[in-house]
């Protein structure tokens, strides 16, 4: 077979036409020619206000991707991070646009890149797609086009918008998985390689007993996020209701996801001390179920010791405990330090409901960080470690193929019924580990941003982690960009030495849209943090006019302690006054001329004559001290005070302009202290007239009502409750629990069909049976009536004789 290279050549240089290498200019990212300054269209910022939005995607390597909302198009953006200034980001100009291979019939919210930058979501409200990235050239649209498919057809795009996609997001250790949170209460797993319409995993969460709670909010999830990367927090899944309350899943893990082998051997060591060998029957149990599960879905662990390899990395297998359910552990509920008080979880310390939720691991801790939209941020941290819950006697639904291989699996994870128990720091550690306990959260800080107040559902906040540094986390909401850093965090404090107190998170702003009490016209739509290897960090952000802003953000500093010098002493007011008091004369001529010594002299220094030769001596002496110390000392006086004239009429001068202007300020408080009698008097008048009104306004009729009582002020801040918080989250569920029946009937209906159709088809085949079957009953009940005619005939004349013999 023989090769056409002219061919190949020619398809090679079609594919570089679109993006020469010699046409390519790096330019500073904010000043990419695709972010030019536009007028932001009404269409997308009415529809898209109150739904979050990021249209920005980072590979964490060498690609920015940015979403066109008017071309319906994606920006592949080639960066340079740190050139030519270490804290310069510069851009490839033109940019790679790349197109989707079918019509987009919605309107993108959020975009985001798997872990290997091989896919990209685009997620609206009721629909999902997934473009990945490597596709073909097109000459003719100067693009690429990529091929791009539909997640969860037949649940999300029924055409009647009912479930809602509250949350979309990769999993964090498979490339090919998506963890979807809809309306209808429950959390889906999608593999995008083995199907793109039914589930891998389905999840149908029921937090309360059906009936169990008057509130609404605490039945409508918010939204979720996978755990990281720490011992049972690899397997679990955070889910954030309205009301603030928290929820775990634990385990779940994707089928055919890849862990390191270390952390799995952790864990199933873990089992076995703390676990297996417990006193207590429960976490025996518990544990024993958690191994079985690990050594399943693992089975390298099983057999570690008989084959003895040597292995990094491990694949999760399909498998499901067949008569077990996950339990939903929660509400998490805060620790107790040893006082007997209610530590449900409470809405009632921020204002409006639960909007977005974030977790990240910081060294030892996990930390939570829940917005509300009152603009309040809630910070938490878990005290104890997370351990797997299953429902026994709970069994699940399977779908296998041919060869009874799992292919997906679904299960309701109710909530742990009975009262919770209050976890105290106290507590042995025997009492909390492996009884199915969920673990305890440590009140770290509650943030309080700051924004504008909104008479309407208030603020859709963000949440982002830096990725260089942990301990600082991003808040994106319409008045810009917030930077919080944690000082303080629990495990890791302990772990590391530092015996430090409980220092509150510092909270700086990055960006402001806010100009007075209101927002600027143009919002942001986008947000991503930049980092590279040298410890340098950028935050770039996007608005809706396509303006790109772009700062640099300081790491190196920000987590050290603020040092106070304690033993310092106080400087009082006096001393401060003399200290910056300027010196009219020095001090060494108020002192006066130093003390003289005078030499010592011989007894007979009286005797001696003036004009000898040791009376001249001694008074050359005396003469010498005196002109080294008075003389002296007058010449220095004489100089200070000729030459410090000058400086004390400047002195001088500056007082008497001071005391002119004090005298002219006194003159105005004189000239305003007649307006402002004048004032008070009409003010007075004023009051007397509004007194007079408020008295007959008093008589009138029906104007005598008493103040509200406690218990009706208290019912009458549950209604506003209700029609501001619970009320929207009430619709939902109903839109929810609609769609569910249409699909659960849509369902019946089609079994239904297929029954008749498969009855119709063994019909004709067992007429003639039937048929035959018939004639032999009738031919039956032909003869029975036949005898019993017979015999109700000779009772009759039987009777027909007794009757005339007794006449």
């Amino acid at each position: 077979m023989r090769f056409n290279f002219d061919v190949y050549d020619r398809d090679i240089e079609q594919r570089r036409s679109v993006t020469p290498k010699d046409e390519v200019e790096w330019v500073p990212l904010q000043n990419h020619p695709i972010f030019t300054p536009i007028s932001a269209t009404s269409d997308h910022a009415s529809t898209t206000a109150a739904l979050p939005r990021n249209l920005v995607a980072w590979d964490g390597a060498s690609r920015i991707y940015f979403w066109d909302l008017d071309k319906q198009c994606l920006h592949r953006i080639s960066i340079r991070l740190g050139e030519p200034q270490p804290t310069s980001v510069l851009a490839a100009s033109p940019t790679k646009v790349l197109q989707a291979d079918k019509q987009l019939n919605f309107v993108v919210h959020k975009i985001s890149i798997n872990r290997n930058g091989s896919a990209l979501l685009l997620a609206g409200s009721d629909h999902l797609c997934v473009m990945y990235l490597y596709g073909r050239n097109s000459t003719e649209e100067n693009a690429i086009i990529c091929r791009t498919v539909t997640v969860g057809s037949e649940i999300y795009h029924d055409g009647s918008n009912a479930i809602r996609m509250l949350q979309v997001s990769w999993h964090p250790y498979s490339e090919t998985h998506l963890g979807i949170l809809s309306s209808d209460s429950v959390f889906r797993l999608y593999d995008l390689s083995s199907d793109l319409v039914l589930p891998e995993q389905e999840y149908y969460l029921q937090p309360v007993q059906p009936g169990g709670s008057r509130n609404a909010t605490s039945i409508c999830p918010v939204d979720f996020s996978f755990g990281g990367d720490h011992l049972w927090d690899r397997f679990s899944v955070f889910v954030l209701y309205a009301d603030g309350s928290i929820y775990i899943l634990c385990p779940v893990v994707s089928f055919g996801s890849v862990y390191k082998w270390e952390s799995i051997l952790e864990i199933h060591t873990d089992a076995h001390t703390y676990g297996l060998k417990s006193g207590h029957s429960t976490a025996v149990s518990n544990s024993s179920l958690a191994i079985s599960w690990l050594e399943a879905t693992f089975p390298e662990l099983a057999h570690q010791e008989a084959e003895g390899a040597d292995l990094s990395m491990l694949r999760a297998h399909p498998y499901a405990l067949f008569d077990a359910s996950l339990s939903l552990q929660g509400p998490l509920r805060r620790v107790c330090h040893g006082r007997n008080e209610d530590l449900a979880v409470r809405g009632a310390e921020c204002e409006g409901r639960a909007v977005s939720f974030l977790y990240n691991l910081v060294s030892k801790d996990s930390v939570f960080v829940t917005a509300w939209s009152g603009g309040q941020l809630q910070i938490d941290a878990l005290a104890d470690e997370i351990q797997p819950v299953w429902s026994v006697g709970s069994p699940l639904r399977l779908r296998v193929d041919s060869n009874n291989q799992i292919l997906g699996l679904a299960m309701i994870c109710e909530s742990i019924e009975g009262k919770l128990p209050i976890v105290k720091l106290d507590e042995p550690l025997d009492h909390t580990i492996w009884l199915g306990h969920s673990p305890p959260l440590l009140r770290l800080a509650i943030v309080d941003l700051a924004l504008p107040r909104k008479t309407d559902s208030g603020y859709v906040i963000m949440l982002f982690f830096d990725p260089l540094m942990p301990e600082r986390l991003f808040s994106l909401h319409d008045g810009g960009i917030d930077s919080i850093v944690l000082h303080f965090l629990p495990f890791t404090s302990q772990t590391t030495g530092k015996d430090e107190t409980m220092r509150t998170p510092s909270v700086h702003p990055v960006l402001s849209t806010c100009q007075g009490e209101t927002s600027m016209q143009s919002p942001l739509c986008g947000f991503v943090s930049l980092w590279d290897s040298f410890g340098y960090s950028w935050t770039v952000g996007v608005t809706d006019s396509r303006e790109c802003i772009v700062l640099e953000m300081k790491t190196w500093n920000l987590l050290l302690p603020i040092h106070v010098d304690m033993e310092k002493k106080s400087i009082s007011s006096e001393e401060q006054k003399e200290r910056d008091a300027p010196d009219v004369i020095s001090k060494e001529l108020l002192i006066g001329p130093k003390a003289v010594l005078l030499p010592q002299a011989s007894p007979n220094l009286r005797s001696v004559a003036a004009d000898s030769i040791e009376g001249r001596q001694t008074l050359h002496q005396y003469f010498k001290l005196f002109h080294e110390n008075y003389v002296e000392y007058a010449h220095k006086v004489h100089f200070e005070i000729k030459h410090h004239g000058p400086h004390l009429k400047r002195i001088i001068d500056d007082q008497h302009a001071r005391l002119v202007g004090v005298e002219q300020n006194l003159q105005k408080v004189e000239d305003k202290q007649l307006r402002l009698e004048e004032r008070i008097d009409r003010a007075t008048q004023v009051h007397n007239l509004l007194e007079q009104r408020l008295q007959r306004l008093r008589n009138l009729p029906g104007a005598h009502k008493k103040p509200l009582s406690r218990a009706e002020r208290e019912f009458k801040s549950e209604l506003d409750h209700f029609t501001g918080v619970e009320l929207d989250a009430l619709y939902s569920s109903i839109d929810a629990v609609a769609a569910r029946l249409r699909r659960h009937t849509q369902s019946s209906k089609d079994n239904v069909s297929n029954r008749q159709r498969q009855i119709s088809a063994k019909k004709d085949l067992a007429h003639d049976a039937h048929i035959s079957q018939l004639k032999s009953s009738l031919e039956k009940i032909s003869l029975v009536n036949s005898e019993n005619s017979k015999k109700l005939k000779i009772v009759e004349s039987e009777l027909k004789s007794r009757e005339s013999s007794r006449f």
